[in-house]
């Protein structure tokens, strides 16, 4: 670098007297002229490049050709060609993806670079050739890997910028390698741009797989050597004037005087031979156009990394100077506050008035001595404390010396004797005590045979531990890499969700608008009218994996969900179609956009939570949602810790005997309803599915567990989602126990459904209290609202609401119990006020409330409001609205007793006296 930076200023002065150089007639001596070669050659910074053999080719043909090799640092490619002078590569291989190996049971020099593609076996003429390679390609991936993704526009402020950060992580990088293998130095004139004057391989060298690169480059190094004799020919005169002008415009700095061929310009050659420097110039411009290790900015930026290096230094000095002022700063401070404090008090003192007034503050100065006296003590005490301590730790300290010189003394005693038994072994080994002496020349020979194969073992030694560090500094360093795309992956990944919610968003505003515009133009035909019509079907019918041909799968929206739920329903009505779509890439968008946000943090605290036990923090896990794959374990310790003392090993199994056994009455109703079960879910609608016979077995268990209620329609959609999540017969039929007899009322399920009804009346009590607006908007239209809700307690939501906010309503309620069911009507209700308020006609009301519950899709916003919006909501009160409902349910119901047991008493009184009427007539009939 320095004998760039001192050629630089010399080449910049003889520029412009050119032609006074054309005019003098000394003309350098071939030595000089490659003297002057050499400098040059030297003068350009150290480039990744040279000669290796590679290993190829096909049949007998098949062998060791020579390459030159060179690596390009802005692609990470190491390209190759037959010579250095040749103007277009044979091909490239690429190292950012690609690992290095090397077998000490190999020939000497051989190396592979592995990529996944393919396996490229090379040869370096030494051994310590191919170190330098190697760990000049480890630096140069990792060079690779932790550069800026774009580069900038302006490449000097780039490098100031982002120089001192690459500077410090290669350098780490670089000692990290080094703890696992010493750094190589640079084998003089087998690597770097030295090595590119090195004979050109011979002809059979050339590669039949790229024939036609081959012809290229020859026609290139033909015609470039023709120009060369040609200028080497002309009068010198004629040369300068020629090639001056040409020179002048492509010198781009004075730094560009180091690089080769720049030199010989200045003098003039004799006609009838041309010089080497000319020959090699020629060659150094063709190579500038394909290769650029001749590059003309190499000096300067070498020059700039030397200047950031240097300005990194001087901010570290810089650095540690400002912390020593803060820290002066800081003294002073507190000296400065010290003297202000007592000079306020000294001005205090001075100023008061009256002996009493000045007496006060020496008491108060007294006491803040008194107060400083207690501290000095009590740090006087701490560092007593803290001296005992100490000298219990310098006392472990020279325990543990006096431990370690003990095993020092031991170790060194252990390597005597080994010295000594290794002596004595050789002895043996060289003269035997059983046997008799060996001629003097076979004990020679043995001894030299024996010494080889000691030295071979040594070799091979040395080979295994030379590869052994470098394949643990490859390891290390493919760790690093591979974490580092790991993390790069993520983000995409976490960009790719995003921009697939955002997607999801502007699709559904567009099939809303279409659903506006057909809702605007109703039922005129116009060729608008059909347009749009044509649109809304392309809409409903457009899969983005159908219109793509790549592997990527660029629709979010799938035909079922995880747990076979249609994602969009198959309704008849076009309208309604269109609205489920509209409601499925909405639910898919509030999904994507809480992955990272939401879901993920969720996961690793389901993950990190053990053991399950009753606490607040389950509580709030619950109410947040229970991932799917931690779903199955939590729902059956939620099951068992409501069943536990109803449970009884092998119950299920004499349950479904006894069915066996006998049918149950209510076993043809069950059959009825096992087809109506969930028809929008693949696994109770395909016929070879296993789930509607497993279905079929739980309902009748529970029929004979349950001789009360037998079976009451709802309970087969109840133990559906029960199996969709638990998947076992006997699970699901403890958690259709749990439900029934344990969470929900007592009569809920029987005849009368009395409890259910006495909901209704509490959930209408709650709506007038915490949505009055809505509860006066709805009366005002004669809305009977248990005319909706009333199935959504019986079935706890589960024809109304999407499988992903059904599932969470579910986590909550197997935990709290029916309270949950409360908050979420309450809840959904709140969720789309806006919607029912908009609605003025008693019909439009009650079409939207059919189906409005299939609208919601974000789940956060619904449990947000369930679980805060609606508080207060004290399980005290709902007893009480329980309690005074059922109390004027069973009257309004013995009412309805007594008024229907005086219509059967009078409509039998009235039989009677018809029947009476009757037989008096057939009396007068028979006296006649």
């Amino acid at each position: 670098m320095e004998g760039a930076g001192e050629n630089a200023p010399e080449s910049s002065s003889s520029a412009p007297g050119s032609e006074e150089s054309a005019r003098d007639p000394q003309v350098p001596p071939p030595e000089e002229e490659s003297g002057v070669c050499a400098r040059s050659l030297e003068a350009v910074p150290k480039k990744l490049c040279g000669y290796l053999s590679k290993f190829g080719g096909k049949g007998p043909i098949r062998g060791w050709k020579s390459r030159w090799f060179f690596y390009d640092e802005r692609k990470c490619q190491l390209y190759y060609s037959r010579t250095a002078q040749d103007a277009n590569p044979l091909d490239s291989i690429d190292l950012s993806s690609a690992v290095f190996d090397c077998k000490a049971d190999a020939e000497e020099g051989i190396f592979e670079i592995k990529t996944p593609s393919r396996v490229i076996t090379l040869k370096a003429a030494t051994k310590q050739v191919m170190l330098y390679w190697l760990q000049q390609l480890q630096m140069k991936r990792w060079e690779f890997h932790n550069s800026p993704p774009a580069p900038p526009a302006t490449p000097d402020a780039a490098l100031a910028g982002n120089g001192p950060v690459l500077h410090l992580e290669l350098g780490q990088e670089e000692a990290e390698l080094e703890e696992f293998l010493c750094p190589v130095k640079t084998p003089p004139g087998l690597v770097g741009v030295a090595a590119a004057l090195q004979p050109f391989p011979a002809l059979q060298n050339i590669s039949l797989k790229h024939l036609g690169t081959e012809i290229q480059n020859t026609m290139h190094n033909i015609r470039g050597n023709k120009q060369a004799q040609g200028t080497g020919h002309e009068p010198p005169g004629e040369d300068s004037a020629q090639s001056g002008e040409p020179q002048r415009e492509e010198q781009p700095s004075a730094s560009d005087a180091s690089t080769p061929g720049r030199e010989p310009e200045d003098s003039p050659k004799p006609a009838p031979k041309p010089s080497l420097t000319i020959s090699f110039a020629q060659k150094a411009k063709r190579q500038n156009n394909t290769f650029p290790f001749f590059s003309e900015g190499i000096t300067r930026n070498r020059t700039a990394q030397e200047k950031v290096a240097a300005l990194e230094q001087q901010v570290l000095m810089l650095t540690k100077e400002l912390k020593s002022q803060k820290e002066l700063v800081k003294i002073l401070h507190k000296a400065l506050e010290a003297a202000q404090q007592e000079k306020r008090a000294s001005s205090a003192y001075l100023a008061a008035a009256e002996d009493k007034d000045r007496l006060e503050l020496v008491r108060h100065k007294v006491r803040q001595i008194a107060e400083l006296g207690r501290r000095v003590e009590a740090l006087e005490q701490e560092r007593e404390s803290l001296a005992h301590t100490a000298s219990l730790r310098e006392q472990q300290v020279q325990e543990l010396q006096q431990h370690v010189q003990l095993l020092m003394d031991k170790n060194h005693a252990k390597q005597q004797v080994i010295c000594k038994l290794s002596e004595k072994v050789t002895q043996d080994f060289t003269h035997p005590p059983d046997q008799s002496p060996l001629r003097p020349d076979a004990a020679n020979r043995d001894f030299l045979s024996q010494e080889g194969k000691i030295e071979h073992l040594k070799d091979d030694m040395e080979a295994y531990r030379t590869q052994n560090c470098f394949l643990n500094s490859e390891i290390h360093q493919v760790t690093k890499i591979w974490r580092k795309v790991a993390e790069k992956e993520k983000a995409l990944l976490t960009k790719c969700a995003y921009l697939q919610a955002r997607n999801c968003q502007v699709e559904s505003k567009y099939l809303a608008g279409l659903r506006r515009l057909q809702e605007a133009l109703g039922d005129e035909a116009s060729e608008c009218s059909e347009l749009l019509r044509q649109l809304v079907q392309e809409a409903l019918q457009w899969e983005a994996g159908e219109a793509s041909s790549d592997s990527i799968e660029l629709s979010p929206i799938s035909k079922y969900d995880e747990y076979g739920f249609l994602t969009v329903p198959d309704y008849e009505v076009e309208d309604l179609k269109l609205l489920a779509k509209i409601q499925a890439l909405e639910s898919r968008s509030h999904h994507l956009l809480g992955l990272e946000a939401v879901d993920r943090p969720l996961r690793e605290r389901w993950a990190a939570l053990g053991d399950l036990v009753p606490s607040a923090e389950l509580k709030q896990l619950l109410r947040a949602g229970v991932p799917r794959e931690h779903r199955p374990r939590v729902w059956r310790w939620l099951v068992h810790l409501r069943v536990q003392h109803l449970h009884t090993p092998g119950c299920y199994q004499e349950l479904l005997s006894r069915g066996q056994a006998r049918e149950h009455p209510a076993a043809r109703q069950i059959e009825l309803d096992l087809n109506r079960t969930f028809p929008n879910n693949k696994h109770f609608t395909c016929p070879t599915s296993s789930f509607p016979d497993k279905l079929r077995r739980v309902l009748l268990a529970f029929s004979w567990q349950n001789p009360t209620i037998g079976y009451c329609q709802g309970l087969n959609r109840l133990a559906a989602i029960a199996l969709l999540v638990l998947e076992e017969e006997e699970s699901a039929f403890w958690c259709l126990v749990a439900i029934v007899e344990t969470i929900m009322p007592a009569d809920y399920y029987c005849n009368t459904l009395t409890a259910s009804q006495v909901d209704q009346r509490v959930l209408q009590d709650l709506l007038s209290e915490k949505l009055p607006r809505l509860m006066a908007h709805l009366g005002q239209h004669h809305v009977d609202l248990s005319l909706v809700t009333f199935n959504w307690f019986l079935v706890v939501f589960a024809d109304s609401l999407i499988s992903n906010i059904l599932l969470r309503v579910w986590d909550a309620f197997l935990y709290e119990g029916t309270k949950v069911v409360f908050r979420y009507a309450l809840a959904i209700f709140k969720y789309n006020e806006k919607e029912i308020l908009r609605l003025q006609n008693g019909l439009e009301i009650y079409q939207y409330l059919r189906f409005f519950t299939k609208t919601i899709s974000n789940s956060r916003k619904l449990m947000n409001i369930a679980f805060n919006d609606m508080n207060p909501f004290r399980m005290k009160q709902l007893r009480q609205l329980r309690m005074v409902h059922r109390e004027r349910l069973e009257a309004e119901l013995r009412e309805l007793e007594q008024l229907k047991a005086e219509y059967l008493e009078r409509r039998a009184s009235r039989r009677r006296a018809v029947s009476e009427g009757c037989a008096s007539e057939d009396e007068v009939e028979g006296e006649a």
